[in-house]
């Protein structure tokens, strides 16, 4: 079938827009190619800033797109369906937590679903995906949704159900992170430093380590650990706290309720 735009996305929100944005610029879609609904008018004039084309008319979007993003909260989902549940679109990519592929293919017949996990780095092209595309065959279409998601992230293959797990360690941890770093530039302030610079110090910091993780990959995390303490230094002491709290268990512990709730939401 010959469609007008080569993806439609369905919702203009935050996640849709860094999604739009980032395949624009990485001219992996013109902004010809590109489509976009939306019941909310104002959030589809900031996508229109961008070139692509907009509609509130979600069936028609289907029926001019070769592939269709999800991007609505689940909530929405049903009421979208119900509007759309004629068009003719076969190949689809969500964005959606806690929404099963056989959700959507069971309201389009032979349809093909990939879906994915992002986060919200993915905003300013730093961010984690969890992509699933087992459904799909043809190697085009599979490039097409890899390079689509590679504009904003690195995408790591995985099965639908390792979803659940993405979201634990991907999808909601940039929260775990923030509040991490919270923690040090609050002790750092405690301690005499303005709250600009113990977040200058911290924040950089926790780049550069992410950076060293990347960048040698030959070594394991202990490794890297075992590099930063000496014995009878001052590193080790804080580690020693940290282990003697049980911060490990306490990140698995926190990790897997994150994982549970994610599960118990597929299956609502």
């Amino acid at each position: 079938m010959s469609c007008k735009y080569k993806i439609g996305v369905i919702g203009a929100g935050f996640m849709a827009s860094a999604i739009v944005s980032g395949a624009i610029r990485s001219n992996v879609v013109s902004p010809s190619e590109v489509i976009v609904s939306d019941v909310f008018e104002p959030a589809l004039l900031k996508m229109t800033d961008m070139g692509v084309a907009t509609t509130t008319d979600n069936l028609y979007l289907v029926n001019n797109s070769e592939f269709v993003l999800f991007a609505v909260k689940p909530q929405s989902l049903s009421e979208v369906l119900e509007g759309i549940k004629t068009g003719k679109c076969t190949k689809f990519l969500s964005i959606m937590a806690g929404v099963k592929k056989q959700r959507i293919k069971d309201c389009f017949a032979l349809s093909k679903v990939a879906r994915c996990m992002p986060n919200t780095p993915c905003a300013i092209g730093s961010g984690a995906v969890g992509l699933d595309v087992s459904d799909f065959e043809d190697e085009s279409d599979i490039a097409f949704i890899k390079n689509l998601l590679s504009s904003l992230a690195k995408v790591v293959f995985v099965s639908e159900d390792q979803l659940g797990a993405v979201t634990g360690v991907s999808g909601s941890s940039p929260a775990y992170f923030y509040l991490f770093l919270k923690g040090i530039i609050d002790a750092g302030v405690k301690n005499g430093l303005s709250y600009n610079d113990a977040k200058s110090l911290a924040v950089n910091t926790m780049i550069g380590s992410g950076k060293m993780v990347l960048e040698n990959p030959d070594k394991s995390l202990d490794d890297l650990i075992n590099a930063v303490c000496s014995k009878g230094g001052t590193t080790i002491q804080a580690v020693n706290v940290y282990n003697e709290g049980g911060l490990s268990d306490l990140t698995l512990n926190a990790v897997n309720a994150c994982i549970k709730r994610s599960k118990e939401l597929e299956n609502l």
